[in-house]
């Protein structure tokens, strides 16, 4: 999802000498705007202690990277160290330790209370523990939703619960998997699945839904490229490599490339869900600008997909600067007061009706059209710290921090500037939480960026062999 189609140049330019054109994703956040600014953004690195960039994560282990950075410290980076639109963090609160360390308290206890169990053993998190509202499908576990809380837990040195996870949907994904007749390709994993006790036998039995039961009754493609990042994300933490090395992992990962690899896979009408990248329109994907259909491309900012090519390094150091640039440029529309615009602007008038079937959730500035999600902390706070801009993570969480504790965790927040609660936001929403928890650890530590980010691709030069036949 970057700012230009163009993926050999910094998708935002903006060297005043160089007097360059101006970028897709900058005309259109210049085009919705109710005023016309002109900014000079000089570009720069925040943290001068040390370059995160400069730190190979990928091909190291976590210990490895810990020795590297036991001498980086979050705190000792200045608040104001190069810091273009100081003006635009004018406004965020400062909280003293005391209420910080509460917070974070009652986030972990929540944390627990959603845990589910299995047979006795921990196997993931409930989507949300609002009992005001009815359960919906809240009450089950999410493959996408619980990402960030194996995160946390990883981060908190509990891996079982990750191991468990990582098990329990690797058996469900050899599953038959059915939607209105339509069988799923075999490498499909569930949106969901929860645990119900047999009134005859009773045992508990754990039930998948495969996208019948979610929003739309779309296929959740996503959940096999999630279960992936989270599975790296526990070798990487544990160094322990076993799991992944089962038999039964490798054959989940072997279905998962059949999936990804099989003829048509960008045109069956399941996968054309932009359901992993919080996109509101259902006919198309998105990566990078938004959209690349030949039909219509959507140059709207979505902020999951350009913090994701961030910490993949799909975008290169220049371009991840230049993403990094507009979010303190337009830190008022992509932050406002509540962390973080899923996308940017908000489709208006009879369009939304058009794009998103009249869902009455997605009205202007709500839910997945322009709300403020606050389980996006936690990419964008590991995109600030591979970029070396701690300091704008650190805003944002501090946001975050001066209200989500009081307004129950919600699921997300409607308005232009994420000014109120959703109209029908979850309270008590896990990955809120869980997104919460990881963006403090992560600047806690930043060493546990070592679990998520890649480094650039380097190129290698093939081993050669002399053949048997020689």
């Amino acid at each position: 999802m970057l700012p230009s189609a163009n993926m050999d140049s910094p998708p935002i330019s903006d060297n005043k000498m160089d007097e360059p054109s101006p970028s897709v994703a900058e005309s259109a956040l210049s085009k919705f705007e109710d005023r016309t600014r002109l900014l000079n953004i000089e570009r720069h690195v925040s943290c001068e202690a040390k370059s995160f960039l400069d730190i190979s994560l990928a091909s190291r282990s976590h210990h490895y990277i810990s020795k590297h950075l036991e001498n980086v410290r979050i705190e000792d980076v200045p608040e104001d160290v190069g810091s273009p639109v100081k003006g635009s963090f004018s406004n965020t609160p400062n909280l003293n330790s005391f209420d910080t360390h509460l917070i974070r308290t009652e986030a972990w206890e929540a944390l627990k209370r959603s845990l589910v169990y299995y047979r006795g053993q921990p196997v993931g998190t409930i989507a949300a523990a609002d009992h005001s509202e009815d359960a919906l499908n809240y009450n089950q576990v999410f493959v996408r939703d619980f990402i960030p809380s194996g995160l946390a837990f990883l981060m908190n040195g509990e891996p079982e619960i990750v191991k468990n996870f990582l098990l329990t949907t690797l058996r469900l994904q050899l599953w038959e998997k059915m939607i209105d007749k339509f069988k799923l390709g075999a490498g499909v994993m569930p949106a969901s699945f929860k645990v119900l006790r047999n009134p005859i036998t009773h045992r508990e039995e754990l039930l998948a839904d495969f996208g019948g039961s979610a929003i739309g009754r779309v296929a959740p493609v996503d959940s096999v490229f999630w279960w992936i990042i989270l599975l790296r994300a526990y070798t990487k933490s544990t160094g322990d490599s076993s799991l992944a090395e089962m038999p039964d992992c490798q054959r989940g990962m072997r279905l998962i490339l059949m999936l990804c690899l099989s003829d048509g896979f960008d045109t069956f009408p399941t996968l054309l869900c932009a359901d992993g990248c919080c996109m509101v329109d259902r006919r198309m994907g998105g990566y990078f600008i938004g959209n690349v259909s030949p039909a219509r491309m959507d140059f709207r900012w979505f902020c999951l997909g350009n913090c994701l090519a961030i910490l993949s390094s799909l975008a290169t150091p220049e371009q991840a600067a230049a993403i990094m640039d507009l979010f303190e440029a337009r830190w008022t529309e992509l932050i406002g007061e509540m962390p973080l615009k899923v996308c940017y602007p908000a489709i208006e008038g009879h369009d939304w009706q058009i794009t998103t079937g009249c869902d009455p959730k997605n009205t202007r500035w709500s839910y997945h059209n322009g709300g403020s999600w606050p389980v996006l902390l936690w990419v964008f706070t590991a995109a600030c710290i591979k970029t070396g801009r701690p300091q704008m993570a650190r805003r944002a969480i501090e946001l975050a921090e001066s209200r989500m504790l009081k307004d129950s965790w919600p699921e997300y927040y409607d308005g232009k500037l994420g000014r109120y609660v959703g109209k029908q936001a979850r309270k008590f929403q896990t990955w809120s939480i869980a997104g919460y928890l990881v963006a403090k650890a992560m600047l806690d530590d930043p060493t546990h960026l070592g679990m998520i980010a890649l480094e650039e691709y380097q190129q290698t030069q093939p081993c050669l062999r002399r053949s048997s036949s020689c």
